[in-house]
């Protein structure tokens, strides 16, 4: 048996129909073959040839146990399991949840034009220029994912004030209300043990990781964005491919 290969039932077990397909899922778990995201109801019902009912009992079971998260309208997904970033590619972690038919949402923390203060430097801004700050508490599902914090010069975005932030990316809605199309920019990432407040957030314990994520997004060669964000690294992994030459 190859992984990704269902184990048959024995239909003449007295062991119920839902108890085999539990085990059997248990056992393509263990291999690491729903980290990208766990079947549906109808892609287990065909692959097993069982009824809606017992595959329904089956992930039920895994559900109350912890396993796996279960929203209606959407993909289930392991609880816990690692969202996995590439980093050729301008990304978002909107898009990245959408992908793998997760739920996400923002709590938006700050939403407001204020002077650039720090943010002037890397946006060529005067200190006293403004610039529309907004902070958002990322989740997936009901686990927040990530803090992310933005700087944008109002002269070009401040319709984002009144923009509802609450879901999808940032860059879209920026594109939406003012125009304003990120195509380049760079990126920092390196680890550090979560603060006082990243740990409140995040609902991290004393002595996690996370990812500090420092970004300068660019609209051609001008810069429109300075982000500062806080990842939790038990959640999320960057990844990045290469090529001889």
């Amino acid at each position: 048996m190859t992984p990704g290969d269902a184990s048959p039932l024995d239909r003449r077990s007295p062991v119920p129909l839902w108890a085999q397909v539990l085990a059997d899922l248990r056992r393509r778990m263990a291999a690491g073959e729903f980290d990208g995201g766990f079947p549906t109801d109808e892609e287990l019902r065909a692959r097993y040839s069982v009824s809606r009912q017992t595959v329904r009992e089956a992930a039920r079971r895994l559900q109350d146990e912890g396993v796996i998260v279960r929203e209606r309208g959407r993909r289930s997904a392991l609880a816990g399991s690692v969202l996995e970033q590439p980093l050729h590619t301008l990304y978002s972690l909107a898009r990245t949840a959408q992908d793998l038919g997760l739920d996400e949402r923002s709590e938006v923390l700050v939403q407001q034009v204020e002077p650039a203060g720090a943010a002037a430097e890397p946006l060529r801004l005067a200190a006293d220029d403004e610039v529309v700050h907004v902070e958002r508490l990322r989740y997936v599902g009901d686990e927040p994912i990530s803090v992310h914090r933005s700087w944008f010069p109002a002269a070009r975005a401040g319709g984002l004030v009144d923009m509802d932030l609450r879901t999808g990316s940032l860059y879209d809605a920026v594109a939406s209300c003012c125009g304003l199309r990120v195509t380049g920019g760079w990126e920092r990432i390196q680890p550090a043990i979560a603060d006082q407040e990243l740990r409140r957030l995040l609902r991290l314990p004393r002595g996690q990781a996370v990812l500090l994520v420092e970004r300068l997004a660019l609209a051609g060669d001008v810069p429109v964005e300075w982000r500062q964000s806080a990842v939790r690294g038990d959640r999320y992994a960057f990844l990045t491919e290469w090529s001889p030459g």
